[in-house]
């Protein structure tokens, strides 16, 4: 096997495939490398024909770094780590939105490793979005606004209390990890922390309001904000076959999975990489 990855852009502002390279086998110097290179460059990547176990991902996903352990998803019974995204029509999706993952901790996410087990027919495609993107398609003058603002992060916003009533256990789980991620704040346009670019950092999924404006002011730029990010131009789309594996920068992305494909049944499993407090810094 070449030592060289092959990366072949797939859109001008985000995301790339990439081959030459077995992603359940230990990674080289050279080929850790240029992963994260890449995943500077691109912002998501994707790799085609990659069977992987749940040990095996995990393996991958502690090369980049120490892994999150969602507080209410299921997980592999092998690998804590890593969740089990099983959706059909007795568990509907809850991830049709826009949305950038986990971002109601302190230290959201830096990566995320998503591989696809079981697929429907036709559909269950998933949307990246590029924040660096969407924030460069915006006014000087509301660059400038956005810059220091700090927008309000809630857990219960993607997780309501009525998707997780199941069952007292269910329930439970649910009250504890409230209990556990009150609402917090984090700036609206973040600083990538390696590579200093600036991305919009507000996503449908879990942001609730910009604290330190008016209620209508706030209601009014969070809503522009959510439908801007939508916007084709700072896209790209996957279409997902069975084993393929997709490795995004969840600092600077948000996404979507579509949930077309009603009531087929589709199973993912993600490994989410921690990562660091997001900040701004002037540019």
């Amino acid at each position: 096997m070449s030592n060289t990855l092959q990366i072949t852009p797939l859109g001008p502002h985000i995301g790339a495939e990439v081959s030459g390279i077995q992603l359940a086998e230990p990674l080289s110097e050279s080929h850790f490398d240029q992963l994260h290179q890449a995943l500077l460059s691109h912002q998501v990547l994707f790799f085609r024909d990659q069977p992987i176990t749940p040990l095996a991902q995990r393996a991958l996903a502690n090369r980049f770094g120490d892994l999150h352990i969602h507080p209410v998803y299921p997980h592999a019974p092998e690998a804590e780590e890593i969740i089990v995204l099983d959706t059909h029509n007795e568990n509907p999706p809850d991830n049709d939105n826009w949305h950038t993952d986990v971002t109601f901790i302190e230290t959201p996410p830096a990566l995320a490793i998503l591989a696809a087990k079981q697929l429907p027919l036709v559909g269950g495609d998933t949307l990246w979005a590029s924040g660096i993107a969407a924030f460069e398609g915006l006014s000087p003058r509301l660059q400038q606004l956005l810059a220091g603002l700090e927008a309000e992060h809630d857990f219960s916003k993607s997780f309501p209390a009525h998707r997780h009533n199941g069952s007292p256990e269910e329930y439970g789980r649910w009250q504890e990890a409230v209990a556990r991620h009150p609402p917090l704040r984090h700036p609206v346009v973040r600083t990538h922390p390696l590579s200093g670019r600036q991305a919009l950092f507000v996503n449908e999924g879990f942001t609730t309001r910009l604290p330190d404006l008016p209620r209508q002011e706030s209601e009014a730029l969070l809503a522009f904000l959510f439908a801007h990010i939508t916007k084709p131009e700072y896209q790209v789309r996957w279409r997902w076959r069975e084993h393929d594996i997709a490795i995004w920068d969840n600092r600077v992305t948000q996404h979507y999975a579509n949930a077309d494909y009603l009531p087929a049944r589709r199973v993912m499993h993600r490994a989410t990489i921690l990562g660091d407090k997001p900040f701004w810094r002037a540019w």
